[in-house]
């Protein structure tokens, strides 16, 4: 499912997509069995009769909705002829929501059909069941104690206030490597052999055959990625540069792209290549701002089948470039 992807990201959309099958679920119960409310109204009318008059505030505060949405529920209510709204008797200020007779009868008969919601959902979840209601209730305890946007915004400050980091290879940021690339492999191309068996295996592909692995990271955010591939005695591959979209334009990219250059340099090397895709304009023109120059072919034995950019960086020894008429889309 797309939505389980995004994680926190898409909280609010996941437990809503939830919601909205449990109210349409008991909905269809209430429906089929005459019970005579919606389980939207539920809340409010089980309140009322369990605890009496209540004021908007009093409901909303019982029921965890805004004043606002209790009070349009409560137009339903009164509508449906279910509750009625009347003064309080010790404060005429005030104005209080009542279950009317009918709607304390059309709770009466519900006991059946409750019980069966509960055991239903038990028979649907299983052990889920207990599970997510615990879960529940102890996000309602967090959130009452640290509110979201506070934890979000200072969590935003912290990051806004990082720099960005240029690290090695760590075992721990193994993942990072493959899932990075694979996300614009997947968007622009597909997923090669030769990509799955170096991203899978960087330590075996890259690392020990005498290459080099960068990450970028943001606070502890690990955002980009890219490997200096060891092709031969001096020569030297670029490759696997990628970046997470929602933090393009910080730089990560040309902060990775440096730091494999001046690996390249420290170690002496004689050549440094990349091979890329007409497609990828924003990429290329970064290359070409490090000292990247385009060569007239593609490369000669090339390990990918998406490659139709050549290009060689400008550094002594390597071989001058050709002018190249560019193609639109080059």
């Amino acid at each position: 499912m797309y939505l389980s992807s995004l994680t926190e990201l898409a909280l609010g959309s996941r437990l809503k997509a939830l919601s909205d099958q449990f109210y349409a679920a008991a909905d269809e119960v209430y429906r089929r069995t005459g019970a005579g409310i919606e389980s939207r109204w539920f809340p409010v009318m089980r309140f009322l009769w369990e605890q009496g008059p209540a004021t908007m505030t009093e409901v909303a505060a019982a029921i965890g909705q805004t004043h606002s949405a209790v009070s349009q529920l409560a137009d339903k209510l009164v509508e449906a002829g279910l509750a009625r709204r009347r003064k309080d008797s010790t404060d005429g200020r005030r104005s209080l929501l009542v279950l009317t007779g009918k709607g304390a009868e059309s709770l009466a008969h519900l006991g059946t059909t409750w019980a069966a919601i509960r055991q239903g959902v038990q028979d649907s979840l299983g052990p889920e069941s207990a599970r997510l209601l615990d879960a529940i209730e102890a996000c309602e305890r967090a959130l009452e104690a640290r509110p979201i946007v506070t934890s979000i915004l200072d969590r935003h400050a912290a990051l806004a206030a990082s720099k960005i980091r240029i690290v090695p290879f760590r075992p721990e940021l193994r993942e990072h490597f493959h899932t990075l690339n694979a996300v614009w492999l997947k968007k622009h191309f597909v997923i090669e052999a030769i990509d799955e068996k170096v991203l899978r295996h960087p330590e075996e592909q890259v690392l020990e055959p005498g290459g080099a692995i960068f990450f970028a990271l943001l606070g502890e955010l690990v955002i980009g990625t890219c490997a200096l591939l060891h092709e031969a005695p001096g020569v030297y591959e670029l490759s696997k540069m990628g970046v997470d979209e929602s933090f393009r334009g910080l730089g990560a990219g040309r902060q990775l792209l440096d730091a494999a250059i001046a690996e390249f340099h420290r170690r002496e090397g004689t050549m440094l290549f990349l091979e890329s895709s007409s497609k990828l304009k924003p990429a290329l023109h970064m290359y070409e701002r490090a000292g990247f120059v385009l060569q007239p072919t593609i490369r000669a034995g090339s390990h990918y089948a998406r490659a139709d950019v050549y290009m060689i960086h400008a550094t002594k020894g390597a071989p001058a470039a050709r002018p190249r008429k560019r193609t639109q889309d080059a």
